[in-house]
């Protein structure tokens, strides 16, 4: 058990059957964990219909509500630590991310890099069909970003990401704030912070052709407030976990 993809759903009805096959298809030794917060299309259903073709590879995790692309991961982090997954990979569901990068990322973590970012704003990397104010929504807010937290990477929003599991290990999970927007940054800076090598991997970014986008203005409003809270934070506080800080002497807890 080496390599795990976690895919976060919200009504992927259309994109999570043929983005699951896709990847079983390319032999390459992946598994992956759906994290589906109560679909009511039925995501859920189809997920639970393919486990029967793909035994002991394809797993599903089922909240009740909607609640967040942030701690989708976060609880999809908790599982394949305790699974024992050595890289852990970050993917949506509607093939904006293409499968056949997740090898490259996960090439870029076994030759030295603690966490692969697939990036659509380094040199090879774009965006394809989106509509010019997305487009410079994207850009503006990455050049925001590395601008108020000194962040050393182009793409600090991007969703599609492989972690070695030594960093998940390292960041407080329970510290990270943020469930939409701000989520994808607060994880890079929180690996940064702790001294891990980010490097970034050019993707081609493709606009989804089903399903509904789940941006909306109360994520875009998360990003802009949390990238400067994401800053004010690190002056006062650690993302290191328990086992990094050390005992808290200072309450006189030394368990």
């Amino acid at each position: 058990m080496e390599k795990i993809v976690i895919i976060p759903t919200y009504n992927e009805c259309e994109n999570i059957g043929p983005m699951i096959r896709h990847v079983m298809s390319m032999g390459q030794g992946y598994h992956v964990l759906v994290v589906d917060d109560g679909s009511p299309d039925g995501t859920g259903d189809i997920v639970r219909g393919l486990q029967k073709e793909y035994p002991g590879a394809l797993f599903l995790e089922e909240r009740s509500g909607k609640l967040g692309l942030g701690t989708a991961y976060i609880h999809g982090f908790r599982w394949a630590l305790r699974a024992g997954y050595s890289f852990i990979f970050e993917m949506d569901a509607d093939f904006s991310h293409n499968p056949d990068d997740l090898e490259r990322l996960y090439m870029a973590c076994r030759e030295g890099a603690a966490v692969a970012v697939g990036s659509r704003y380094v040199k090879g990397g774009r965006v394809e069909n989106w509509p010019l104010d997305r487009n410079l929504l994207s850009k503006s807010a990455a050049i925001y970003t590395r601008l108020i937290t000194w962040l050393p990477v182009h793409d600090p929003t991007a969703g599609f990401v492989c972690y070695r599991r030594e960093v998940l290990e390292a960041i407080d999970l329970g510290a990270v704030r943020f469930v939409g927007y701000a989520f994808q940054i607060e994880m890079k800076f929180a690996a940064w912070k702790l001294g891990f090598t980010i490097q970034e991997v050019p993707i081609v970014f493709t606009d989804r052709k089903l399903g509904v986008s789940k941006m909306n203005s109360g994520i875009i409003k998360e990003g802009i407030l949390g990238v400067l809270l994401i800053q004010w934070h690190s002056f006062f506080s650690s993302y290191a976990s328990k086992a990094l800080r050390g005992p808290d002497i200072s309450s006189g807890n030394l368990s």
